[in-house]
């Protein structure tokens, strides 16, 4: 055998495990995992804890000239509450998810408390206590970081708007026995919120959600202030400036048609 076919030799020699290797790659494949796209629509519904601040209130008969010292002694807060939700969303992939939401705010209770000396010379401590309620509706869109151990956390952000109403406001003078009410209002504002939470698939079409929402919902006022007694010389409604929420939320999924999380498939 002449230098030349050992040369041919040694190099078929050399190729053939690579080859077989090569007739070997389909059966390799086969066995691999594939993991198949995703996606579909859902229904989804909230349950949650409101816990809600105000910048804070403001009457015009606050300001001078009506009002030469003034001061809050307690700015007030809103009681925490109940909201109740449902929506409906698409799963575009593994990555992205969007919905549309709208909410029910249960009734909260407002308290503050002032003091004040007026331009007539004399003082007074106001007592306010109100109560707000909220109709919310949000498009939302989600980020899904990844899923582990069938946990997906996840952020989000949404923009919509809110109904804020209200009601039952009262302003007790209690130093001089006076002070005055005011009729239930309503108004519409930009409201926007921001998600984070976690998501557990406990089936390919079935997940629940646990997350913490920061909600802006706008001002809100209530109707004309008017005397106890009945008289009222001005149009001076007392505004909610500000108001906030931290919520916390449980929530459900529904995949419609489909699974909404990856399914592995194996040949």
């Amino acid at each position: 055998m002449n230098s030349s076919n050992v040369v041919v030799l040694a190099g078929v020699l050399a190729l053939a495990p690579a080859a077989a290797q090569a007739a070997d790659m389909p059966a390799l494949l086969e066995k691999a995992p594939v993991i198949e796209d995703f996606g579909g629509w859902y229904l989804r519904g909230d349950i949650g804890i409101t816990n809600q601040q105000v910048d804070r209130i403001h009457n015009m008969l606050m300001d001078p000239p009506y009002t030469t010292r003034f001061e809050f002694l307690d700015a007030g807060s809103f009681d925490s509450g109940l909201l109740l939700g449902l929506g409906i969303g698409y799963q575009f992939n593994g990555w992205l998810r969007a919905d549309l939401t709208g909410e029910y705010r249960a009734p909260t209770d407002f308290r503050a408390a002032d003091s004040y000396f007026s331009s007539a010379g004399f003082g007074g401590r106001n007592e306010y206590t109100a109560q707000k309620t909220e109709w919310l509706y949000l498009a939302n869109v989600y980020f899904d970081v990844g899923t582990w151990w069938n946990i997906t956390p996840f952020i989000g952000a949404g923009i919509g708007a809110a109904e804020v109403t209200i009601s039952n406001f009262n302003d007790r003078d209690v130093v001089n026995n006076g002070g005055g009410y005011a009729a239930s209002h309503s108004q519409w504002n930009f409201a926007w919120a921001l998600y984070a939470g976690l998501a557990y698939h406990v089936t390919p079409g079935f997940t629940v959600e646990l997350a913490y929402r920061y909600l802006s919902l706008g001002d809100g006022k209530t109707g004309d202030v008017i005397n106890y007694d009945g008289t009222n010389q001005w149009y001076n409604p007392t505004e909610f400036n500000d108001i906030t929420s931290h919520d916390v939320k449980f929530a459900v999924r529904w995949a419609l048609g489909g699974a909404e999380v990856p399914v592995v498939r194996k040949y």
